[in-house]
């Protein structure tokens, strides 16, 4: 499940009631955003990839690719600074397969 802040900010608030819970409580997706420990959490908060990234670089381009498998799955946007911290990142990861069957 991505952040739920960054996901009213990327287009959930057009959303109904009822889609918004669905998304809220997703948890079979095939690319979840996953949990991290509470400490990793306090420093996450609800920022998108701009601001943050996992403390291990082993676990950036897993989190990049289910980011954006999650961005696309509920037909979210990404802002210009998002986008701008995800491309190099991207570029960085090798090849990352995202099967995407919208939500």
């Amino acid at each position: 499940m991505a952040l739920l802040a960054e996901a009213w900010d990327s287009g959930a608030s057009q959303w109904t009631p009822a889609l918004r819970e669905a998304y809220a409580n997703e948890l079979d997706a095939e690319r979840p955003l996953v949990a991290v420990t509470a400490k990793t959490n306090r420093s996450k908060a609800d920022q998108a990839p701009s601001a943050w990234l996992p403390p291990l670089a082993d676990a950036r381009c897993t989190n990049a690719a289910d980011w954006v498998a999650t961005k696309l799955r509920w037909g979210l946007t990404a802002d210009q600074p998002e986008a701008k911290a995800l491309t190099p990142l991207a570029e960085s990861c090798g090849q990352q397969p995202l099967v995407v069957e919208p939500a």
